[in-house]
């Protein structure tokens, strides 16, 4: 399970340079991973329709119980059933929706990305991992909506408000996660249920604490908001911005799935807690009313289907919150019908959409005639939808009725009052009828012919395309499976027993089936259809009511005004907190600092009485040295002057580290202290010399006091803790694991890389959003867009310049022209460049590479690493910089830097997974021994010479390599920003000289001799 999930994310990883050489082609490539997971789906089909359950768990924070943990039991499979198999032919679907240039085609792999992240919402066996996929389909969500045009301000709209709803459930549905979990002592789902806390609410659960019930209610508002019930229900439509097959997929099928699957796992265990039932049923109700209301009054028939979806969503949560056996049965066979049927009917209005260019039911006419097959597809799916036989939809809808006359107050006080359940059935009624006339509406509006049109159709239907057979054969082939449906009732009943059994509440039903004899399930369904068909044939009388109404305010109304309301609060707060002032903000936080830790340091009776300064007197004398320099760091009125004498500050710090013995750490603090000079000297040239002209004013004193203070405090603070442990600290294992674990004996790198290596994925991500926004504060067009131009063309016109000046000067008709140290370097104005920095540019960057990649590879059992060896490489590349300029820095790295920071997260994310694959922990180390017998005895006179020892390589160097290539992203990016990006701007501001030749023109005039 966790292969096929993983091979998801791997081919939506692939899919842009997929698009890129197959077009549209690439999503019948795209969707064999989710056909993949159907195949086996249906390979373990056997064991779970026997009652059985496929369990794989891999461990991940075993101290907390929490792993990477999927079970399929009957309700999982289902939905796996449905979300593989329908995400398969959905992305088959798009190869004709979305043609070659259409940009929507980017959205495949987001798509693929979808289906990995819903398939292991469905399998999660652990209540962390659930709420992780829950999120990713969320974001997932987010990016197909608002990715399809993201110029256009209605999908950016659209795509913000899913996201904002979503993630409150999800963020209440978090807390409800860790109430439950903290209560049950288990986060594993398979264990919950069956702890004594939780056994004891199942067995009693009108007398449940109220943790517990807390705990579940906030896991309803998690489903409520996934869902689209109300009040929540305003996103669902709102959504419809998104392509046709992301509707299909996410809207009909799978994503707002997720919370009804949500409510349908917890049903058998809390259905009987207080508030349960009102929750669900009162809402479940209202919402399949107001969105069959709603639905009536579209004229576009992918928002009619939306509001539809809003109704058949809260008629399915109905069924999944009375929590009786017969209710399970019907809630989830109406799952697997909606399913079927919404998701064939989003995808017919693509192919109406993209034949006829238009959705609009004034002006669709005789759409019927022009295709013929798409129209009886169309028809069968709707029939599904309105519950007519012998239709899936028909069977489960009875089911369904069925299932109510069992809500009654029983013996055990299970039920509901009568007339709750009298006006819930009535609820339920109307809403099916109001579901039969937007069917009707749908289907004559979008299908019929000679209607009396409002406005001009368009296009004719002569000039309607006819759709290619594979665009119509996937919503063929779902209405055909209602169809179908309805004939194998008894059989969908014994596939799904194995869940019903959970339930505790009411009686099982007769299951479904086409025809349970004259009975007041068939009853309602009459009636609900001849109420339905009036509503359509009165549908001017009604429209005329509908609009006769007086308006009440709609909930998306109500959600911009909380929106503008906490924009108003948020910006009136951030005037009065956030003044602008860097001190002030210092300030602040170091008094709390010093507040609150003097506080516990005075007040303390354990405080250490011993104290050993130092080990040799060379540390007090490098300790005094960084204290003098910091104090005339503070008071430096230069700018340059305080940068460097800050600089020195780090570097005492960094030989302080060498004298106490961990030249690693002096190493990399050496590094990210030239690293740190670099960039400050970047910024300083474009500021003022001094940082001001005016007197010391007294707030500076304020400033001098609190700043030692705090330095005090931390003193004190640091001392206070060493003197505290009263327990042997962790890293004293650390050598040890280091050499048995990690296979290494540079104590420091072996913990980056593979003791808290996840922490070192987490701290990656961070640099990663950090140089993102850093670029983001200079550059205003796409980052790197000018290297992607100039730069690739200039390695163009390069090599054709060279070959052309071999060939004239194999026929003498040229020469050698004078040597350039630096190619970058001759579009520097003579007075900014210096021929000895450039020659030895020239001379050492290839060495400095080199000593980069050995401290990648050595750092392992050396000092180094790929965090440090990324440094040196970024050092040399500014150095670059700062010889030959932003051109000569395009040449020594032409490329993006975004690609070098996604590559190596992507490849250090990679390796921490990758064992859990192979059977071994997640982040585990391996060691790969080399056989070089032949290599490692040389003969000489005087004995045989090891040349290589006993050599290996250990998989930890792929993580280190990751690092390397963030790191060197993050270089590249500060240095394109705050370097090349202020000179691109300053000579965008003047007017270029026409003296100066830069770029390829250069180069080629130098090739030719010219220069």
């Amino acid at each position: 399970m966790t292969l096929l999930i993983a091979v998801h994310f791997c081919i939506a990883a692939l899919a842009p340079a997929l698009m890129r050489f197959l077009g549209a082609r690439a999503y019948w490539l795209l969707a064999v991973a989710p056909l993949v997971a159907f195949g086996w789906l249906i390979s373990i089909g056997p064991t779970v329709l026997a009652g059985g359950a496929v369990v794989e768990t891999v461990p991940w924070i075993p101290s907390l119980d929490i792993a990477i943990s999927f079970r399929i039991a009957t309700l999982q499979w289902v939905l796996a059933l449905l979300v593989t198999g329908i995400g398969a032919l959905v992305l088959a679907y798009c190869r004709w929706y979305f043609g070659s240039g259409d940009p929507a085609a980017r959205t495949g792999g987001v798509l693929t990305a979808f289906a990995g992240a819903m398939l292991g919402l469905v399998l999660a066996n652990d209540l962390i991992g659930l709420y992780v996929f829950w999120e990713l389909t969320t974001v997932f969500s987010y990016l197909l909506v608002g990715g399809y045009n993201p110029a256009n301000n209605a999908n950016r709209q659209a795509a913000l408000t899913a996201l904002i709803v979503t993630t409150f459930g999800g963020l209440a549905m978090l807390v409800g996660i860790l109430i439950l979990g903290v209560t049950a002592g288990s986060f594993r789902l398979s264990n919950v249920f069956d702890t004594p806390p939780i056994r004891a609410v199942i067995e009693d659960p009108t007398h449940a604490p109220p943790a517990i019930v807390v705990a579940v209610i906030l896991l309803l508002v998690g489903a409520l908001t996934k869902s689209a019930l109300v009040p929540f229900h305003f996103w669902l439509p709102g959504a419809m911005a998104a392509p046709t097959p992301v509707s299909a997929y996410l809207h009909a099928a799978a994503m707002v799935k997720a919370g009804i699957y949500l409510v349908l796992l917890l049903a058998p265990y809390f259905a009987g807690i207080p508030g349960w039932r009102l929750i669900l049923l009162t809402l479940g109700a209202t919402t399949m009313l107001l969105g069959g209301f709603r639905a009536l009054r579209q004229h576009d028939i992918k928002v009619l289907l939306a509001y539809g979806t809003v109704s058949q969503l809260g008629f399915l949560m109905v069924l999944a919150g009375i929590g009786t056996q017969s209710a399970m049965l019907a809630g989830l066979g109406m799952v697997v019908a909606h399913a079927l049927f919404k998701s064939a009917l989003f995808l017919i209005v693509g192919v109406v959409d993209r034949s006829a260019r238009t959705r609009d039911i004034r002006a669709l006419s005789g759409v019927g005639r022009a295709m013929p097959v798409t129209a009886i597809a169309a028809v069968l799916a709707g029939a599904s939808m309105a519950g007519i036989p012998p239709l899936l939809g028909f069977a489960v809808k009875e089911a369904a009725f069925e299932s109510l006359q069992y809500l009654v107050v029983d013996g055990d006080g299970t039920g509901v009052p009568v007339l709750t359940a009298a006006l819930l059935t009535g609820a339920l009624i109307l809403g099916s009828a109001l579901t039969v006339a937007y069917t009707l509406r749908f289907l004559w509006g979008t299908f019929a012919t000679d209607k009396s049109a409002e406005i001009k159709p368009a296009p004719p239907v002569s000039e309607c395309r006819p759709p290619a057979t594979g665009f119509v054969a996937v919503p063929v082939l779902l209405a055909l499976l209602s169809l179908a449906g309805g004939f194998l009732g008894p059989q969908l009943t014994a596939a799904l027993e194995p869940y019903v059994a959970l339930g505790r509440i009411g009686e099982p039903s007769h299951g479904i089936a086409l025809w349970h004899g004259i009975k007041p399930p068939l009853v309602m369904s009459i009636v609900a259809l001849a109420v339905g068909g009036l509503m359509f044939w009165r549908r001017n009388q009604l429209e005329r009511l509908q609009v006769s109404l007086p308006r009440v305010p709609e909930a998306r109304e109500t959600y911009q005004l909380i929106m503008r309301s906490v924009d108003r609060v948020a910006v009136e707060v951030t005037a009065r907190t956030q003044r602008g002032s860097l001190p002030l903000y210092l300030g602040t936080i170091l008094i709390v600092f010093v507040v609150g830790t003097g506080y516990v340091l005075f007040t303390t009776s354990s405080f250490p009485t011993e104290f050993r300064l130092f080990d040799s007197p060379a540390q007090l004398v490098v300790a005094g040295v960084t204290a003098v320099a910091a104090v005339l760091a503070a008071s430096a009125r230069g700018r340059m002057k305080a940068a460097m004498l800050a600089g020195v500050v780090g570097y005492g710090a960094a030989v302080l580290f060498m004298l106490h013995g961990a030249p690693d750490l002096a190493l990399t603090q050496t590094l990210v202290e030239t690293v740190t000079l670099v960039i400050l000297v970047l910024v300083l040239r474009k500021l003022p010399k001094y940082f001001t002209s005016r007197p010391l004013q007294s707030t500076r004193w304020w400033r001098f006091t609190i700043a030692a203070v705090s330095g005090f405090m931390i003193s004190a603070m640091v001392v206070f803790a060493a003197g505290s442990r009263i327990s042997a600290p962790l890293s004293a294992e650390f050598p040890e694991l280091s050499y048995e674990f990690g296979f290494g004996s540079n104590i420091v790198n072996v913990t980056l890389v593979d003791i808290r290596a996840w922490d070192t994925v987490n701290e990656l991500s961070v640099l990663v959003v950090a140089a993102t926004g850093v670029a983001s504060l200079i550059f205003i067009r796409t980052r790197n867009a000018e290297l992607s131009g100039v730069a690739a063309r200039r390695r163009r016109a390069t090599l054709s310049e060279r070959r052309t000046f071999r060939r004239k000067r194999r026929a003498g008709q040229t020469s050698a022209g004078p040597m350039v140290w630096l190619r970058g370097g001759t579009t520097l104005s003579p007075t900014n460049r210096s021929i000895v920095f450039e020659v030895m540019t020239r001379l050492l960057f290839g060495v400095i590479m080199v000593v980069s990649v050995y401290f990648l590879i050595a750092g392992h059992n050396l000092p180094g690493g790929g965090f440090a060896g990324g440094l040196i490489a970024g050092l040399a590349l500014a150095i670059r910089y700062l010889a030959g300029g932003r051109n000569e820095l395009d040449e020594a790295a032409p490329i993006d830097a975004g690609k070098l920071l996604g590559g190596g997260l992507l490849v250090a994310g990679l390796s921490v997974f990758a064992p859990a694959f192979f059977g071994g922990r997640i982040g585990e180390s391996y060691k790969i021994s080399l056989t070089v017998d032949q290599l490692i005895d040389l003969p000489t006179p005087f004995g045989p010479i090891q040349l290589l020892g006993e050599p290996y390589l250990v998989t930890s160097m792929i993580f280190d390599i990751g690092v390397y290539l963030v790191v060197i992203g993050v270089m590249l990016d500060l240095i394109r920003t705050l370097g090349s990006g202020i000179d691109r701007q300053e000579e965008e501001d003047q007017t270029p000289s026409p003296q100066v030749t830069t770029g390829p023109r250069a180069y080629s005039a130098l090739v030719r001799g010219e220069q």
